[in-house]
């Protein structure tokens, strides 16, 4: 399992080859969103949606053994192409990793310029709704302990 950390590092290495283009940016951000495997339509319901964001963001989890399993879709590809880094980086850890995790990676690839102001609002209710899914199973695995 790679580690959130260098799973950030990989995320800026591929950004900073688009240097400061922020057009550039953008489409990459959409282009990994197409690679985001869609979301079943039944999970597409209303207690799934993260509240919070402009567009429509459906977020669903799994436990895999101590790990957690993101998957999402959003009805805009900017905003699909976000949860999409977010799955890339959270998904697949263990509880208290996510909980605690620095996601500095944000910044460091320049992502508030890229993005505007209620964007990054949504952008922020999509980490906190992730952080609080590992808070809960992480609640869950002390109580069966």
């Amino acid at each position: 399992m790679t580690s959130i950390n260098n799973i950030q590092e990989q995320i800026i290495e591929e950004f900073a080859i688009l240097g400061e283009d922020r057009e550039s940016m953008i489409f990459y951000i959409m282009e990994l969103g197409q690679n985001l495997p869609a979301l079943n339509d039944q999970f597409k319901i209303d207690t799934n949606l993260i509240k919070g964001c402009q567009s429509k963001v459906w977020l669903t989890t799994a436990q895999e053994g101590d790990k957690i399993v993101f998957s999402a879709d959003s009805n805009t590809e900017i905003t699909k192409g976000l949860i999409s880094l977010l799955i890339r980086v959270l998904s697949g850890q263990k509880a208290d990793d996510i909980i605690n995790c620095d996601l500095y990676f944000i910044e460091k690839i320049g992502m508030g310029q890229v993005i505007g102001s209620q964007r990054s609002n949504g952008f922020a209710a999509m980490i906190k709704q992730m952080k609080l899914f590992a808070l809960a199973y992480k609640s869950k695995s002390i109580v069966k302990n």
